[in-house]
């Protein structure tokens, strides 16, 4: 006889964003993405996801009712995953989940009605976690982290922040597991930027391979060229998140052991303090972040 699967009901929804989240999120390995939303995560648990625009294979007003149904069915049930930031200018025209009765359906309304009664929000993704880059200057279609959105509305529904320009697709599935596993972290669980502390704890700066070019005072002034990549705009000192030791693409490689230097993308300050990417923190950075160099 089998046992009884407990089915945890998801939803994921999109606005100002790329779809490198959800690209990211497709290329898990271990679990592979099949395993995640045919089979049980864990035994007896399985992950039902009732609405993904890019996945699903339903489409127009019906797919956009069941998330209106969800609510009423499903109250403090269901998990939220909000890729992208949320677009507020012009009553948040500048972004829609489709059409009920004929009228537009924005995601801004729909993100505030689905988070109320959810059991969880997981922004994921940059873009969802802090605004990214459509919040960047000048920033028009008025687009919020979802947290600035929550205190906008006056949403207190747990929240935690996976962000990434992608996020790695095991912090995505690793976050939703331990929900599963242990229930809302708690406090102690997050850092003070609402991550997730088992991938964001620790320095990129302290973990880098090329971390003893960057003491000895041997930097590289082009991409690909031996010693330490700060000079070229690494944000490896300012940046946490267990890129080093986990790495991409199953563990094939990452941005520096490509020759590339870290961007700072899983940080507040990506889409604008941390910019231009080639070019080196500056002095008032420096003093900011605390970051000390020969």
């Amino acid at each position: 006889m089998s046992s009884k699967v407990v089915e945890f009901p998801a939803i994921w929804i999109a606005g100002a964003a790329c779809s490198g989240c959800s690209v990211s999120l497709l290329n898990s390995i271990s679990p592979s993405i099949q395993n995640v939303l045919v089979d049980p995560v864990l035994p007896g648990k399985h992950v039902s996801l009732i609405f993904h625009a890019t996945l699903m294979a339903g489409q127009g007003e019906p797919v956009v009712k069941i998330l209106r149904e969800t609510i009423s069915q499903k109250p403090n049930e269901y998990i939220l995953m909000v890729e992208g930031s949320v677009p507020t200018a012009e009553d948040g025209l500048y972004c829609t989940i489709g059409k009920l009765d004929g009228e537009e359906v924005v995601m801004k309304d729909m993100t505030a009605e689905l988070a109320r009664d959810a059991l969880a929000v997981l922004a994921v993704g940059t873009c969802s976690s802090y605004g990214g880059i459509p919040s960047g200057a000048p920033n028009p279609t008025g687009a919020l982290s979802v947290a600035d959105f929550f205190k906008n509305e006056g949403i207190s529904t747990p929240l935690i922040n996976i962000p990434g320009c992608p996020p790695h697709p095991d912090w995505i599935v690793g976050t939703i597991a331990h929900v599963l596993i242990n229930g809302l972290p708690s406090p102690d669980d997050l850092d003070e930027k609402l991550r997730p502390k088992a991938f964001f704890k620790d320095l990129i700066h302290d973990n880098c391979p090329r971390r003893a070019f960057f003491d000895a005072g041997q930097f590289a002034r082009n991409p690909s060229e031996p010693g330490c990549l700060y000079e070229i705009g690494c944000k490896g000192p300012y940046s946490y998140a267990d890129c080093p030791s986990r790495q991409w693409n199953n563990g094939t490689n990452w941005c520096i052991g490509a020759g590339a230097q870290c961007i700072g993308c899983v940080e507040p300050d990506f889409q604008d303090k941390l910019a231009p990417m080639f070019t080196k923190l500056n002095e008032d950075a420096l003093e900011r972040f605390k970051i000390k160099t020969r």
